[in-house]
Parts: C-alpha cells; structure tokens; sequence
C-alpha cells in the first residue's frame, strides 16, 4: 500500500520509524510528525486504538501502524528492512534491550549507515543508574529541580510532569535527531544520538544555577523571586473562587499591577526587601479578593501590569487569544495544540487522528512512494 498522505512542514521527507513506548518517545515522535515527517509507529499486536473517539494526542499524525511481535524472527527481519529505508529510528527501551533482539544502532547503522539512531531513556546509556527503572519525578529530584519546588516549610511538589518527560526528554531527542539531520548533510553519515531525561532536566535548569553562582537563588524551598514567595510573582486567589497570575517583576510593570490594584506603590514598603513580602503579599490579597477572576482580567487586560487569568484545560481553548490565533484544533472530536512552532513557508498541514489500521511493512517507503 502506498503512503497517499499529503505532507507538508520543513522536514517533510524525513523518514521515521517509531518503536512504541510511553512518555517523551511517543511525544518526540509526534513533534517530528507535526513538522512533517513520515512516522510509522512499530507495536505489538492488538494495540491498535478502537473505532470512535481516539483521546491519546500522541498517537496523531503517523502516516503508518506496524504491528510486530518482536520475539518473531520473522517479524524482526521486516523491521530491519523498514529501517534500512528510513532516515530515523527513535527507541525508548531500556539499555540493551533492542540488541538483544538484534535491533540495536550497531546493527541498523550497519545496513542503513545514513540512519539517525535516537535513544531515550531517564537515565541515559550508562552510568550507574543506567537500568534502573525512574518515572519524571525522579530524573528531576536528582537534578535538584524537584528540590526547588513547592511552598516553604512543606515537601516538594511536582510540577505534573511536563519538566522531566517533555522538557527534559522529548524536546532534548527532537533538538539531537533534527541537529544529525543537518550534520548528516555534511558528513553523510548517520550516528546515535543517546538523550537522558535528567541530562536534559539539568539543562533547563541552567537559570537557576546561574542565579545560585552569584548567590541569588537559595536552596531554602519558598524563599526566592521565581518560586511563587515574591509578592509580585506569585498567584492569587479572587473573590469567586478563581485565580490570576501576577509577573510583574519590572518596576515599571509593578507600577501599573499596584495602580490596577488601586493602589500608589509610593504608599508601599520596598518590594525588594524579602521582609516586606509577606505585608506586601497581604495587602494584595486582599485587594484580590474584592473582584471575580475575570473582572481583573478585564481590568489587566490592556496593561503591562503582566497580569492574567489562570485558566483551566477546559478554558484555554475558547479564550479570545487561543481563538484569534488558532493555536488549538479539534481532530477527531478531541480538541488540541496545532503544530508549534510556526513557519512563514514551509507551514505544516493539520495533524491526522491516531491510525486505527495495521499496515504491511513491506509495502510502506517503496520506490514509487518517491
């Protein structure tokens, strides 16, 4: 069966074979698709997502399901040869598994020298804690993250577990498979590209360590200017029961949130000095809550005060912003982010719903397909 998907966006083209898992593999896998890659998705069998509805985001956008049994010889050689036609492979498994089923780079990179071998894992591919089991949580408590997270004199909270996962782990594996890209095109020659959750966690996490260099940034949980102490970054609650965000860390965005308040910041203790936070904070409060949420939205939404509704999952799509932009869209009844980030060409086509059919691996990437 040939591939009849209309592809666009800057790497359409871009062969890649995906062998199933959970998390950032599957989601670097549907960055790739959103950005016009072809993706065949590899899993076992019986997998396939029923008819109606499909909810999970990550599965949109592959031009072709596989199923395999990976412990068939017979099934394994199918593979091999779909990968020998393909520009990327991205595994999840933990170290070893896939050269024990003679899947590994060594082997791919030898019938396919041009292929781009993309590995994620937590851990990375030795050290240590190489085969050890994690989920994000744990790749970003070790990387001092998670320590920084959460309310003073209470335990660290995790930030659900976009840091680790997503952040740190598919965003990393995409920005590796995308630079061997480029390099390839000098080289000719493909390479492994090995991306860890906690090395990609570390990384995000430059900031902060940078602060901490020049002793701005305290290991003292709920103490610092990012972490939701400071009285002008932080959220508050309003008189509804709803919440809006304030980030107005500039003095001249300070001045207009205290004004929007009803405020004169003349009248208020110096906002740098962290024993006038907890006054500061008090003060504000109060004057939040007097409004509903969306009155202050309507009353911040002009100004550089850097203030703002927080919204819920189901509120994000229907706010004017959202709408007017067109960031988000429906597919197969479930609403969803576009493809991010935009481009003034090479825009790429709306995302397909998950496939709900197998196809034949011998058929898929043929020279007529070309």
């Amino acid at each position: 069966m040939i591939n009849n998907d209309v592809r666009s966006g800057p790497i359409a083209g871009i062969r890649v074979v995906e062998f199933a898992g959970i998390g950032p593999g599957p989601h670097a896998a549907m960055l790739l698709a959103d950005l016009g890659a072809d993706v065949v998705r590899v899993q076992r069998p019986g997998l396939l997502p029923p008819p109606g509805r499909t909810a999970d985001q990550q599965e949109r956008g592959r031009s072709h399901v596989v199923e395999a049994d990976l412990k068939s010889p017979n099934d394994i050689a199918e593979i091999r040869a779909l990968i020998n036609r393909a520009d990327v492979v991205i595994e999840g498994f933990r170290p070893g598994v896939v050269e024990r089923l003679g899947l590994g780079p060594d082997a791919c990179l030898e019938g396919n020298p041009r292929l781009i071998y993309a590995r994620m894992t937590g851990w990375g591919q030795a050290g240590p804690l190489a085969m050890n089991a994690g989920h994000d949580i744990n790749y970003i408590a070790l990387s001092g993250v998670l320590h920084a997270m959460g309310p003073a004199h209470d335990t660290p909270q995790p930030p659900l577990n976009m840091i680790g996962d997503f952040g740190g782990g598919s965003l990393y594996l995409v920005i590796g498979v995308l630079a061997a890209i480029v390099e390839r095109e000098r080289s000719g020659a493909g390479q492994v590209v090995d991306a860890a959750m906690v090395d990609g966690t570390l990384s995000l996490s430059h900031f902060i360590r940078s602060l901490r260099a020049i002793d701005q940034f305290s290991d003292e949980r709920g103490t610092n200017l990012l972490d939701g102490s400071a009285p002008f970054y932080r959220t508050y609650e309003t008189g509804d029961g709803g919440y809006v965000a304030v980030g107005a860390l500039e003095e001249g965005f300070y001045t207009q949130f205290v004004a929007g308040l009803g405020l004169d910041a003349q009248d208020l203790p110096d906002r740098f000095d962290r024993e006038n936070w907890a006054s500061l904070y008090e003060t504000f409060a109060e004057s939040f809550r007097s409004r509903t949420r969306d009155e202050w939205a309507d009353i911040f939404a002009q100004s550089d005060a850097c203030v703002t509704p927080v919204l819920t999952f189901a509120e994000t799509a229907s706010h004017e912003h959202i709408v007017a932009r067109e960031s988000m869209v429906e597919i197969d009844g479930v609403h969803q982010h576009r493809p991010a980030p935009r481009f003034s060409r090479s825009s790429p086509s709306t995302p397909t719903a998950p496939r709900r059919e197998a196809s034949d691996p011998s058929s898929i990437w043929r020279a007529e397909d070309v």
